[in-house]
């Protein structure tokens, strides 16, 4: 009974967010309604029981996304004085591209099915424990080729950022 009060709370904080980096004149506070918006996703998480993944979304898009976009948008120095009015083709084909998205989405939820998902709190998919179970068992080959892979991109990043002593 509260986790249901608990959802509605974080989902009107979740769309108060995004509803927010939309509004907000500054890109600064744009930025950081975002990193809200992103912590109530990790709380869905959690009510879903998936910690691995509301604390794997915490790291990578609260903590080190949200990083960047703060230093871009410090970097940039965007003004309003800095802003060129758009012109009027560009707004057409934003509104028919939204259009688009929106019938792509009812024509996707027309034939969903809520009944599949009676409680998804019992489902124990989304712990560690499984989770590493499924990744070492299932998927071991992918998951030490992306290793290799992320090791040799750490290289080439030394490699490239290493200055020539001579």
């Amino acid at each position: 009974m509260l986790s249901k009060y608990i959802f509605y709370f974080l989902s009107s904080v979740a769309i108060y967010a995004a509803l927010m980096v939309l509004i907000s004149k500054k890109p600064i506070h744009s930025v950081l309604y975002l990193t809200l918006a992103f912590f109530a996703i990790a709380g869905h998480y959690i009510l879903l029981n998936a910690q691995f993944l509301a604390v794997v979304h915490i790291i990578v898009y609260a903590g080190a996304i949200m990083v960047l976009f703060l230093f871009t948008v410090m970097l940039l120095n965007l003004n309003i004085e800095g802003e060129f009015p758009k012109k009027n083709i560009i707004k057409f084909a934003a509104v028919i591209v939204g259009g688009l998205i929106l019938i792509t989405l009812i024509g996707t939820f027309r034939t969903y099915d809520l009944e599949i998902i009676k409680n998804p709190t019992l489902n124990q998919i989304g712990l560690v424990k499984n989770l590493g179970k499924v990744l070492f068992k299932e998927y071991l080959l992918p998951f030490e080729l992306c290793s290799i892979l992320f090791l040799a991109a750490m290289v080439g990043a030394v490699m490239l950022g290493k200055k020539d002593i001579q």
